[in-house]
């Protein structure tokens, strides 16, 4: 079987890394795939850039000018929402014309549009589409927040948007859902979520209702993520030897979304009950824009800046004692896996689809949303009183049984087989 994974980068983003992932899998468990990409970073030569043309970056460039000449002339929510409308036509490619099916993941910021993948389904090809965030079932954003207009019961679906600058019943969102509505409404595609949270948000949504919709975890190479002796991995990165590392990591630290005031908030609290803590414990930050943290929490921080290769990242899963995750929106995050795999017990919000990642008590600990009270508990609880070996050691067998390589392999296997024994719309 040949199949094609699409998505704009091969490397940069969530998205990106989980496809690329999904690309050595299936190459690793029997499935003749490769990969079609706008942004090439890597030398990978299964990875396969769009051909050369001028009109690759003004086309991002124009896309991003209509939602903020549409939007108002305002910059707000500029990279937050997509509106499909400029992308790069790949039905003639002779990838995607030698594949039985074309894999779409994150294809947004003008890598597709509506009038390509229309050209695309012309071709008979069988499409499934991973879901890595709400975009494929909402109007134009990527994150609904608190937003439902977008859901079955909703008598008008999107509309009045507040992401918009003057949102209203005719606005742009409104504009993008009735154009996916057409689309959905003619043609035949499997998504797929890669957590059971945002595959149930789909199944509820307005735009999906007649496709077929199944949950599938993004693959992570068990044997690399793995333990190793932390000493020795403290002494290589320079990391204290007598202290409880805190991990935190996230693409830039200071993203308040990932729960970083969260985080203030429960060190404040655990160095209050416990001062001992002040001396005992390190926060260890990963991400751009670690430095501006370095003075910010009631405990000593190591800024250690953006890790941009996964053998540096695998060192602090490895040298650290815990991962603090106060994420407050996320699907299924990379690092929460690959801490996992690394025998590594995470410490997390209860929300999107990390309650599937961790069971609470035996491989982490799940913490009451937005409650800095509960995640100072909880984290001092991991500090002081748990066998975070034993609870370690569970999340490592977790990981492998739900992530591994041939477990995914096969129930995408399954899934791109369904596809093709059936009728296309």
């Amino acid at each position: 079987m040949r199949v094609v994974i699409v998505n704009t980068s091969d490397i940069v983003g969530g998205a990106a890394i989980a496809a690329n992932r999904l690309l050595r899998a299936l190459n690793r468990n029997g499935v003749e795939a490769s990969m079609l990409v706008r942004d090439k970073k890597t030398n990978n030569p299964r990875v396969e850039q769009l051909p050369p043309s001028p009109l690759r970056r003004a086309k991002f460039v124009a896309e991003r000018a209509q939602i903020y000449l549409k939007n108002g002339w305002s910059k707000n929510n500029l990279f937050g929402i997509d509106i499909f409308a400029l992308g790069n036509d790949i039905a003639d490619l002779p990838s995607v014309k030698r594949a039985d099916v074309v894999h779409l993941h994150w294809v947004n910021q003008a890598m597709l549009s509506f009038r390509t993948l229309e050209k695309l389904m012309a071709t008979g090809k069988r499409v499934v589409w991973t879901m890595h965030d709400m975009w494929p079932f909402t109007g134009i954003c990527h994150c609904t927040t608190d937003c439902t207009h977008w859901r079955q019961n909703s008598e008008t679906g999107c509309q009045m948007c507040p992401l918009l600058n003057k949102p209203g019943t005719h606005d742009l969102s409104a504009q993008i859902f009735a154009k996916k509505q057409r689309f959905f409404a003619q043609h035949q595609i499997t998504m797929v979520g890669c957590s059971r949270w945002i595959a149930q948000m789909a199944a509820e949504s307005k735009l999906l209702q007649g496709q077929k919709i199944c949950s599938i975890p993004n693959p992570l190479d068990t044997q690399f993520y793995c333990s190793d002796d932390k000493t020795a991995e403290r002494q290589k990165l320079g990391l204290p030897l007598d202290k409880t590392l805190i991990f935190f990591a996230a693409y830039k630290a200071t993203d308040k979304n990932k729960g970083i005031d969260y985080l203030k908030e429960a060190l404040e609290l655990l160095a209050q009950q416990n001062p001992q803590s002040i001396e005992e414990v390190a926060v260890v930050v990963a991400g751009y824009e670690a430095e501006q943290l370095k003075d910010t929490m009631a405990v000593p921080v190591i800024p250690v800046g953006f890790i941009g290769d996964s053998t540096t990242m695998r060192q602090y899963y490895r040298a650290s004692d815990l991962l603090a995750m106060p994420t407050l929106i996320d699907n299924l995050p990379n690092t929460i896996a690959e801490a996992s795999a690394c025998e590594l017990p995470v410490v997390a919000f209860s929300v999107g689809g990390v309650p599937q990642m961790i069971d609470h008590d035996k491989t982490g600990m799940l913490v009451r949303y937005k409650d800095s009270v509960h995640l100072a508990e909880c984290l001092n609880k991991m500090i002081h009183q748990t066998d975070r070996d034993a609870m370690g050691k569970a999340a490592r067998q977790k990981a492998i049984h739900d992530y591994s390589e041939q477990a995914v392999a096969e129930s995408y296997l399954r899934v791109y087989e369904e596809c093709l024994n059936q009728p296309q719309r």
